[in-house]
């Protein structure tokens, strides 16, 4: 199986491009205000309509108010949300878009049961639990938490980098792996050396 990569952060035209030329299958947008990534309406849609056919343009919200979330996707058109909050399955699923629901692993925390609420997402991403931080951290969290039995596909995110990456995927087999402050130079500025090198790692998973 080949490992799906999305690489979420972006807030440049040509940085976005050059990761999806590189191999990146999904290229996130960030609308969350105080991230320092978030990428504003007319920024983003340059970045969406500039990716190539079948790299997936991903619109990342937390806690976001209905009408924001639908000025993104009538100005962005994004092929995929992202929830990254305490959003209800009520609230993803009343966009009529494709989904997948993030959650911030921590002991204690059922994830068979988080994963069984969103039953129509299309993923569960698992993220590091950084208290007062809604992700993008660059923290890892225990890899042994993850359940075998997740009932939906597991993206793996968390302090992933090209050091990292490859025995993250064959410990955790997950769908895809999700990486940000790993491949940036700064906060929403991603380096493209880093990106390729992300990107190779994760093909050399299985050799």
């Amino acid at each position: 199986m080949r490992t799906r990569i999305k690489i979420c952060g972006f807030t440049q035209v040509d940085t976005a491009l050059h990761a999806a030329h590189a191999g990146a299958d999904a290229i996130g947008l960030v609308f969350y205000p105080p991230s320092p990534r978030h990428v504003e309406l007319v920024q983003a849609r340059r970045i969406a309509q500039a990716l190539p056919a079948f790299v997936s343009s991903v619109a990342l919200f937390v806690d976001a108010d209905v009408a924001m979330v639908q000025a993104v996707i009538e100005a962005v058109r994004p092929t995929l949300l992202q929830f990254h909050g305490d959003e209800s399955p009520a609230y993803c699923q009343q966009f009529q878009l494709p989904y997948i629901k993030a959650v911030r692993v921590r002991p204690g925390l059922d994830l068979v049961q988080y994963a069984s609420r969103f039953n129509d997402a299309q993923g569960i991403l698992l993220d590091a639990y950084v208290a007062g931080e809604a992700g993008g951290t660059g923290h890892r969290f225990d890899w042994d938490l993850i359940p075998v039995n997740l009932p939906l596909p597991l993206i793996l995110s968390g302090g992933l980098d090209a050091q990292n990456v490859a025995a993250a995927i064959q410990q955790t087999q997950p769908w895809a792996v999700d990486v940000s402050s790993g491949v940036e130079i700064s906060k929403g500025i991603k380096d493209v050396t880093k990106v390729a090198q992300f990107i190779q790692e994760v093909s050399n998973a299985y050799r």
